[in-house]
């Protein structure tokens, strides 16, 4: 395991607990430049997460609680009237990490600002472009469909997050220990840094820089294609999701200490970063399909590239 990782890990296990592989996951949307999207039930330790991170990583935090009532101008900023001209009034997104709790529930309008900010990098308001800080990373929550209020986020604002995961509840041994952990003092006090921006941007720049070989490019491309061939799948895994499994897979590989990518880093991540991008047929939701079903016989059935893992 990488360094970096290894003592990441192990700051904010101190106040989530049971959940290693949702932080590994997280950790390597951070390192690929990605967003993520929590679908969760409230009080499972989403906020706890992000300001966990936050202070391992020395970065800045705000948290935004959409509602129906929150507007744009919230996220984006505004530009205010003062000494005869106009001064931008920086919204939500920045910051370095940006927690957006329960985004289905608030208009399209509203999810749209975010989602271009995500996206491009940058606001415009009033004419005037302002780059967002970097890194700039969005976790995202939002409830189960069918809980009051919500609405479902288009399939084109799904595929801007680079992976979507659930944290859920935690097993007895792991709610004892918060249960007992919780009884003293706050255990995110306990959480020291290991790194800062800068030293984040050069892990990032490494994660960027592992080697992919063209036979992991062509089992990309074929589980993509393969999304876009089966008869259950209405629409496919588009380019920008075959790149997003691209960059996952380099994050991985750079978290166990490696310079190359390997089948298993792809198969590994891919059920996180595809599934939440396909839109299945009705024949599928008449047969009670799922997105991560589908997936997983597409991982089954498309044929792994034979590659040896280097000697140091």
């Amino acid at each position: 395991m990488d360094r970096l990782t290894e003592k990441l890990m192990g700051e904010v296990k101190k106040v989530i607990v049971g959940k290693d592989e949702v932080i590994g996951r997280i950790w390597i949307s951070i390192l690929a430049r990605g967003h993520v999207l929590l679908e969760d039930v409230p009080g499972v330790g989403k906020t706890t997460m992000a300001l966990a991170f936050a202070r391992a990583l020395g970065l800045e935090v705000k948290r935004v609680q959409f509602t129906p009532d929150t507007m744009p101008s919230d996220i984006t900023g505004f530009s205010v009237f003062q000494n005869g001209g106009l001064r931008y009034q920086p919204g939500a997104v920045m910051t370095n990490l940006l927690l957006a709790d329960e985004i289905n529930r608030t208009s399209p309008k509203t999810q749209s600002a975010l989602l271009e900010a995500m996206e491009e990098g940058r606001v415009t308001v009033d004419g005037v472009t302002h780059h967002l800080p970097s890194p700039f990373v969005v976790l995202a929550t939002q409830n189960p469909l069918g809980s009051a209020g919500t609405q479902n986020l288009p399939n084109s604002q799904l595929d801007r997050f680079l992976m979507k995961l659930s944290m859920g509840y935690p097993d007895r041994a792991s709610q004892v220990d918060i249960l007992r952990n919780r009884q003293g003092a706050d255990p995110l006090a306990a959480v020291e840094p290991v790194a800062n921006r800068e030293t984040l941007e050069a892990a990032i720049a490494q994660a960027e820089g592992v080697h992919v070989s063209d036979p992991i490019y062509d089992y990309i491309a074929a589980l993509a294609e393969a999304t876009r061939d089966n008869p259950l799948v209405q629409l496919g895994v588009s380019p920008r999701g075959a790149l997003a499994l691209c960059r996952a897979a380099k994050a991985r590989a750079f978290t166990l200490g490696r310079d190359y990518v390997l089948p298993e880093d792809v198969g590994d991540v891919a059920g996180f970063v595809l599934a939440h991008r396909l839109m299945l047929s009705s024949r599928a939701r008449l047969n009670d399909r799922t997105q991560e079903d589908i997936l997983r016989e597409i991982l089954d059935a498309v044929p792994v590239p034979r590659l040896r893992e280097r000697r140091r």
